[in-house]
């Protein structure tokens, strides 16, 4: 009775993955046959928003199928990122995902309805930029050196913008106080676009935000520079120093975006897009493009790229315990 069960199993089994192949293979094929979706977590205007239109046109013409950009912005960019854990595992709805909603969120939220290790499939970092300690002209800092001065004489009396609780320019703060000692205070909006305009017209008196965001406004005298997050300084603005110049030691900080398709994704499927937006990547009129915005093009192995996202998530997740946040 047992042979006879173990034999009946053993056949199931076989029909199964049979039956399987034969309904994944042919979408594996002729993949991709429709629109490709890539959702992002921001409103336009940000370094996600931006890196996504540069891949999105290039990768349809290299697969031969339209790629679309979705802006689905909210709570600190995890809106986006979890409608996209919850869709389905076969290549057409992706996620431009950044170092904030893919790794700081996870020890930012207690609830959570993502876990990126779990529920997403790395295809390949994309792109990477310093955040940009960038101030209002009448504010009376300077430097970093005076940014940190007025502070201590000042407890809790400066402000500073953010895309939201948890992102890179949050916690790029956060890291500054925990170092340093001083105590702002933290104003949350729903994407870099609105902090970068309240800093302008001076509603707070500072931020840390991605070069391609600011840069217009540092040229044009609407925000002075202060210091570049990067180990060293950006060819852009070459004037401007590091924060490590000024002092502060062990801060670097990168703010990173890469592709992501939800977990479960056929191998063949993400092998596809991550050589195709690696190809994009590599060509030199992209890279020039967004060297031109204060970005650096990437492009490496999905397996190289997860590594990248473990590492962060366990890096942030340790400047938060020692900053003392809660998580929200």
């Amino acid at each position: 009775m047992r042979r006879l069960l173990h034999a009946m199993l053993t056949i199931g089994s076989a029909l199964f993955m049979v039956l399987y192949w034969s309904v994944a293979w042919p979408q594996v094929e002729t993949y991709p046959s429709k629109p490709i979706k890539i959702v992002v977590g921001f409103p336009p205007g940000g370094i996600n928003d931006l890196v996504a239109r540069v891949l999105a046109v290039r990768m349809g013409e290299g697969l031969g199928q339209p790629v679309l950009v979705e802006n689905r912005a909210g709570a600190g960019g995890t809106i986006g990122v979890d409608h996209v854990a919850k869709s389905k595992s076969d290549g057409y709805t992706l996620v431009l995902g950044s170092v904030s909603n893919m790794a700081m969120a996870m020890s930012q939220y207690k609830s959570l309805p993502y876990d990126t290790p779990r529920d997403f499939a790395p295809i390949t970092l994309a792109a990477a930029a310093p955040n940009i300690l960038v101030a209002h002209p009448s504010f009376a800092a300077k430097s970093v050196k005076d940014l940190v001065s007025l502070a201590r004489q000042k407890p809790g009396a400066i402000s500073y913008a953010s895309a939201g609780n948890g992102t890179s320019n949050h916690l790029t703060v956060e890291l500054l106080k925990t170092i340093t000692g001083i105590d702002v205070v933290h104003i949350p909006y729903k994407g870099d676009s609105p902090a970068v305009q309240e800093t302008v017209g001076g509603q707070v008196q500072f931020m840390f935000a991605t070069l391609p965001v600011v840069l217009q406004h540092i040229r044009g005298g609407k925000l002075r520079a202060l210091a570049v997050s990067s180990p060293k300084r950006s060819a852009l603005l070459p004037e401007v120093p590091t924060v490590m110049e000024s002092e502060i030691a062990n801060f670097e900080v990168s703010v990173w975006v890469g592709l992501f398709a939800p977990a479960g994704t056929p191998k063949e499927v993400v092998s596809r897009l991550n050589g195709e937006a690696v190809r994009i990547l590599a060509m030199q009129a992209v890279r020039e493009h967004l060297a031109g915005l204060g970005v650096e093009a990437f492009g490496n192995s999905p397996a190289q790229f997860a590594q990248i996202v473990a590492a962060d998530i366990e890096k942030w997740a340790q400047i938060a315990k020692r900053a003392g946040l809660q998580p929200n």
